[in-house]
C-alpha cells in the first residue's frame, strides 16, 4: 500500500448504517489532515447493500428478511454478514501518489489469503463487461468483493472477504452484478482442500500485515 503509515483498527460487529456514519467522519477526518491514513476491520449484522446504478431486477424481492441498504460506493449489490470480515479503507491519495488504488488492494489481499495457504488471483474486466474487480479462485469463483469511493482525494468503503460467510444469502439476489458466478469462503476452500480454515483473528491479521497496517495504541 505504500510507504505512508497505515494505522490498523480493529472494531467488532457493527451495524452498518452506524458504521457508514463513523466512516464519514472519518474520512472528513482525514481531509482536514487530524488522522492519518487507516484500515477499519470489523464485521456487519446481515445486510445486502446496492449502488445506484443496481438495476432493480438485481435486487432480492421486497419480502426479503435481510435489510436492504442503497449506498454511495461503486460495484453493485453484496452481503455482509457473519463470518466475513470487512475492510475500510480510509486513504489520502494524493500523499500516497500515482497508481490504480483499487489494483493495489486486490493485490494486497491475494498476498494475504497466499499467506493463509490459499491462491487466488485478480481478473481483467473485458470492454464493455460487468467489472470483474475483485479477488478470485483459479477456476473464478469469488472470495472477496471490492467497491471504492474516492472523493477530494480520500478514499472510503474497501473489501468484503467470506472467512465461514452462508453463501446462500448471495443466492437471493444478484451478486455483483454478475448471475453466473459463485460466490466462495476461505471455509470452503479449505474445506475442498482437507485443510483446517483460517479464524477470524488470523485472516485480519493476514490482511493487516500484508497492507502494512500497524496498531497505534490510541
Amino acid at each position: 500500500m505504500g510507504v505512508q503509515e497505515l494505522e490498523r483498527v480493529d472494531l467488532g460487529e457493527v451495524p452498518y448504517l452506524e458504521a457508514m456514519e463513523a466512516m464519514r467522519g472519518w474520512v472528513e477526518q482525514r481531509r482536514a489532515g487530524t488522522i492519518g491514513d487507516r484500515l477499519v476491520l470489523l464485521t456487519h449484522p446481515p445486510v445486502i447493500t446496492y449502488g445506484t446504478r443496481t438495476p432493480p431486477d438485481e435486487l432480492p424481492r421486497a419480502d426479503s428478511p435481510v435489510p436492504l441498504v442503497e449506498v454511495d460506493r461503486g460495484g453493485q449489490a453484496t452481503y455482509h454478514g457473519p463470518g466475513q470480515l470487512v475492510g475500510y479503507l480510509i486513504l489520502n491519495l494524493r500523499e500516497r501518489g500515482p497508481g490504480d488504488i483499487v489494483r493495489r488492494v486486490e493485490n494486497g489481499l491475494i498476498d494475504a489469503v497466499r499467506s493463509l495457504g490459499h491462491e487466488t488471483l485478480r481478473r481483467d474486466t473485458p470492454s464493455g463487461a460487468q467489472s470483474l474487480v475483485g479477488v478470485w479462485t483459479p477456476r473464478h469463483e469469488k472470495l472477496v468483493s471490492i467497491g471504492m469511493r474516492i472523493r477530494g482525494g480520500v478514499t472510503s468503503h474497501g473489501f468484503a472477504l467470506n472467512i465461514t460467510s452462508d453463501l446462500d444469502e448471495f443466492t437471493r439476489f444478484t451478486a455483483c452484478g454478475l448471475p453466473e458466478v459463485a460466490m466462495t469462503s476461505l471455509a470452503e476452500m479449505a474445506a475442498e482442500r482437507g485443510v483446517e480454515a483460517p479464524g477470524e483473528a488470523a485472516v485480519r491479521d493476514a490482511v493487516a500485515l500484508a497492507f502494512g497496517a500497524r496498531r497505534t495504541g490510541s
